[in-house]
């Protein structure tokens, strides 16, 4: 079946649509899931949410953009929304109080696969990781992300900045 196909039968309400339209993007939505929690269990979770949510609104697919990106936009507000309620960005304080800079060794961002990135960035802290995976991998600017969670533009900024630098320092310390 095609997308537009998947999407008719979704919105039908058809059974053997939404299996196969699970199929094709559970993987990568359980990657999404597994950027903002680092418990497989509460991403399984979140997964599971927002597969529902995916059937639930998919008549408001308007058609336009693509529809893998709709599906992402769904999953992470499900693990914004899981985040918002476990209150993870109680400790988090503005950029003022932020700790210097750690720079990494030259060789060792370049040493680094794209796996062991990810775990480490898994490792942050829940305020770090998902601003960190707000701004460098979903592309929000520092103002959304203060609207979405709620926090001040500073507070946003601040939680990178230390993302960053607690990623450097892990980086630095395997290589």
């Amino acid at each position: 079946m095609s997308e537009q196909q998947l999407i008719e039968g979704c919105r039908k309400g058809n059974r053997n649509a939404q299996k196969e339209l699970y199929d094709t993007y559970s993987r990568k939505m359980m990657g999404v899931c597994l950027r903002y929690v680092n418990d497989r269990e509460t991403a399984r979770d979140l997964l599971q949410d927002g597969f529902v949510k995916v059937f639930t609104s998919i008549h408001s697919y308007s058609g336009n953009g693509s529809f893998e990106g709709w599906m992402r936009k769904i999953f992470v507000n499900c693990a914004l929304e899981y985040l918002r309620k476990s209150d993870v960005l109680r400790d988090a304080t503005d950029l003022e109080y932020s700790t210097e800079l750690v720079q990494p060794a030259s060789s060792a961002i370049s040493d680094i696969s794209a796996k062991e990135l990810l775990k480490l960035v898994q490792e942050l802290p829940d305020g770090f990781r998902m601003v960190f995976n707000l701004f460098a991998i979903e592309g929000y600017s520092h103002k959304e992300i203060g609207e979405m969670l709620h926090i001040t533009e500073s507070t946003s900024r601040s939680q990178f900045t230390r993302a960053k630098q607690l990623l450097q320092r892990k980086i630095n310390a395997l290589y």
